[in-house]
């Protein structure tokens, strides 16, 4: 997903005088960042095979962190949070303000690590990137200007209503988009106050890293930010630690309701980023163009693995035939090829099992009955990246909205084209899921645009476009899609907590209780 101006071809910063490279080296650890610094984990539960999306290949074993290190990271974060959440929104600011700066700096080669952690084409990573700085950005500018409120009372007593930070914050993240599921949450929580501890997942383990040295090299004290490695368990172990006030996770809706659960025990926050099976509506006066473009965003970009995608399209009957001739023209234009290339459209699935998933899910499609127009098959590449999976983008047909493929989010390049008569027909179709994450509609006339998107289940919503997140304004879903909000002023409010003080200027009035 990416802020406004990425979408408007926002290029890279690599190279300005003075930049200096920062460690890419990818085979060699320590992998956890704890106290600001590089750190092996006092205990483990095993070793993660780290593998390279692009190639297959092996780039390291990396430790999953026990409870040991899992405590011994929440402890660090709640030594570091009195300094940190004393100083002023301001202070805290120029902080973030800087990581942004040097973020920029090395913006080339983290992009490259991006890649390399994910499998994305390269361009797609230089303007996740941008997400990236431009959540730093924001939230370092907003930091000194979060304040409460000063309301008057009767007689000139006053109330105050003040923001306080949690605490330490958990936060355990999603792989498509590896460093800016960390920095949608790290940004606000450590402008509100808050400390860090991040765990992201084991198939994506790099950048956290990279911000915690960038986060170092701008001066944040030790302890305020954290990362600890491993998969699920060391999550678990995160987000039930009593030490973490605090909860935020990007994934999967079977995980959240987990993390859900490990909240409730100790009556936390939570804020839950989960998936979706979004629709994309295309009216019949929509500019064909735009919708063709909007659709291939909205379904494969990051190999289609994006909780927002949206992947039932709509079609109105009057342009179903045009716009299915050329979205599938499109997508048979994308190229494969090595992800760090620049002309490469379609990069490598994250891994193995998560491309048997996509093409299970589209075996069992054609079994119930659907068209396959195009794609639903595994690229074989050569040389070095003979054993990465790299999946042709599919658009499927003549299925119902019943159909596994049709409500099931697959979480890889399939997009189902269904064509639809009147507004209420569609509108009652897009909100036949238990998901709520987003939804798109392509149409000339404003007037309906509004109309059918009020109407729509969704907690993110475009018009004329999709799959853009800036981070001024609020993302997140409703339904099964999660809680809370990421990005815009409102993130501010999920990472603190309100307290009121009243103040009184006269004698305490208490009735009858005192007799004088």
């Amino acid at each position: 997903m990416w802020g406004a101006s990425c979408a408007r071809g926002a290029t890279s910063s690599a190279g300005w005088p003075g930049m200096r490279a920062i460690a890419t080296d990818v085979t060699h650890g320590p992998w956890n960042w704890l106290a600001g610094q590089r750190t092996t984990p006092l205990d483990a539960l095993g070793n993660w095979a780290n593998i390279e999306p692009r190639s297959g290949r092996v780039l390291a074993s990396i430790p999953m962190s026990g409870p040991q290190e899992v405590d011994r990271a929440v402890t660090t974060a709640q030594a570091a949070f009195p300094a940190w959440s004393r100083l002023s929104g301001t202070e805290r600011g120029r902080f973030l303000s800087a990581a942004a700066l040097k973020m920029r700096e090395h913006l080339e080669d983290i992009a490259r690590l991006d890649v390399i952690d994910n499998g994305k084409p390269i361009w797609e990573a230089r303007l996740d990137m941008e997400t990236v700085i431009g959540s730093l950005e924001y939230y370092g500018a907003l930091a000194a200007s979060f304040n409460g409120q000063h309301v008057r009372m009767p007689d000139g007593s006053f109330a105050l209503v003040t923001r306080e930070p949690y605490g330490v914050v958990g936060g355990v993240g999603a792989w498509n988009y590896p460093l800016q599921t960390c920095t949608w949450k790290a940004a606000p929580a450590l402008a509100c106050g808050n400390t860090f501890v991040y765990k992201p997942s084991q198939f994506t383990p790099i950048t956290a890293v990279i911000l915690g040295e960038i986060l170092k090299e701008v001066g944040v004290p030790d302890g305020v930010f954290n990362v600890i490695q491993g998969d699920g368990s060391t999550g678990a172990l995160l987000t039930q630690h009593p030490g973490c006030s605090k909860l935020s996770f990007t994934g999967s809706v079977p995980t959240g309701i987990k993390i859900m659960q490990a909240g409730a025990v100790g009556v936390r926050n939570v804020t839950l980023e989960l998936g979706g099976k979004s629709p994309l509506i295309v009216f019949d006066d929509a500019n064909l163009k735009n919708a063709v473009k909007g659709a291939l965003m909205a379904n494969f970009l990051t190999q289609g693995e994006v909780c927002s995608n949206g992947t039932r399209v709509f079609v109105q009957k009057g342009i179903y035939g045009k716009f299915l001739h050329e979205f599938v023209n499109q997508a048979q234009k994308m190229k494969a090829g090595d992800p760090l290339a620049e002309d490469t459209t379609i990069g490598a699935t994250i891994n193995e099992e998560h491309a048997q998933k996509v093409l299970g899910f589209i075996e069992r499609a054609k079994k119930e009955g659907v068209t396959v127009e195009c794609g639903g098959e595994r690229i074989q590449l050569e040389s070095e990246l003979a054993n990465g999976y790299y999946l042709s983008p599919c658009i499927i047909t003549n299925c119902t909205d019943t159909m596994e493929i049709a409500r099931e989010e697959v979480f890889g390049s399939v997009a189902c084209v269904f064509p639809f008569e009147t507004e209420d027909e569609v509108i009652r179709r897009a909100n036949d899921t238990p998901f709520g994450l987003a939804g798109g509609v392509f149409t000339n006339d404003l007037t309906r645009a509004h109309r059918v998107i009020n109407a729509l289940e969704a907690g993110t919503c475009w018009i004329n476009t999709f799959n853009l997140a800036p981070s001024e304004v609020p993302f997140g879903g409703v339904k099964m899609s999660g809680i809370g909000r990421e990005n815009g002023t409102v993130a501010m409010e999920f990472y603190s907590q309100m307290k009121t003080i009243y103040v009184e200027m006269n004698d305490v009035d208490c009735g009858l209780l005192y007799q004088d």
